[in-house]
């Protein structure tokens, strides 16, 4: 895995995951789970199958052909055309099914069913949000450690490896598009419940219900939720573009867009750390 940097601006910590390998981090729990099964012998020859909105099936496949093994990955039809070429450019035998992430996920997990193909949850494995946490504490040693970390959550995988790796030394704030609330609706319930999701952040946000694992995570550590506006979220991924020259998906975005908006307002001397957690965007919208 690449060490991604942390940069300091405007008074916020910045890690800048978008450079890890496949634009996302979403390649530290792939390997994890790969790796994982590979050292038990559970890898088998017909491969890794992965369901994703985009992120996660990159980072599957990528693992895939690094370790020599087939990879198939089921993405919803109005996943980025952007992210589905770079799935075939990687190797991976692509399946566009039906109009939702959830409809690619109940494809993929029949067919792992039926083939015996090591099925890669993209956030509700303990391999996935434990490989994700890595990022956590590598932010830590780089930073001295901070208070305060604000993420994007669509199915929680990437909150929970923080919340878990930090915790009790940093609090964690899950930051969502009002379109694509899985994690928020499921606080409000008490427990994981479906929810309608849209808008720009769909893509990587669009998980309609949030992982068994991230939300037992949030509930003992106590993870904060916070919503903003597609709006807020366009405007702050033109601010991290206009203003640092930050290339960001949509989904990376939310999490700065409550700092811009003020939903999230830090006291004096809190050390913020915003993760910025993807970079599959098409980059034209923002010349």
């Amino acid at each position: 895995m690449l060490r991604t940097p942390v940069v300091r601006l405007d008074g916020l910590w910045l890690k800048l995951e978008q450079l890890q390998h496949t634009g996302s981090f979403k390649a530290r729990g792939a390997f994890n789970r790969v790796l994982e099964a590979s050292s038990r012998g559970a890898v088998p020859s017909a491969g890794v199958i992965a369901a994703s909105g985009g992120n996660a099936g990159l980072a599957v496949a990528y693992v895939a052909r690094e370790l020599g093994v087939p990879a198939e990955v089921y993405v919803p039809e109005t996943a980025p055309a952007l992210k589905v070429a770079r799935l075939r450019a990687l190797g991976a035998s692509v399946r566009q099914v039906g109009r939702e992430y959830a409809d690619a996920y109940e494809a993929a997990t029949k067919r792992a069913a039926d083939s015996g193909a090591l099925f890669c949850h993209p956030y509700d494995q303990a391999e996935v949000c434990a490989g994700q946490g890595t990022l956590a504490l590598e932010l830590e040693e780089q930073t001295g450690g901070v208070d305060t970390v604000l993420v994007s959550v669509g199915g929680g995988g990437l909150m929970a490896g923080i919340a878990a790796a930090l915790e009790d030394r940093a609090r964690v704030v899950a930051v969502e598009p009002e379109n694509c609330p899985s994690f928020h609706a499921a606080l409000a319930a008490g427990e994981p419940v479906d929810a309608e999701v849209s808008g720009v952040a769909a893509d990587s946000l669009g998980a309609r219900r949030a992982g068994e694992i991230p939300f037992a995570v949030a509930r003992r550590t106590g993870v904060r939720s916070l919503l903003v506006s597609d709006e807020d979220v366009v405007e702050a991924r033109r601010a991290l573009w206009a203003d640092h020259h930050l290339v960001v998906e949509h989904g990376t975005a939310a999490a700065y867009a409550v700092l811009l908006t003020g939903a999230y307002e830090p006291s004096p001397g809190e050390r913020v750390a915003v993760i910025c957690c993807g970079a599959n965007t098409d980059p034209a919208d923002l010349a």
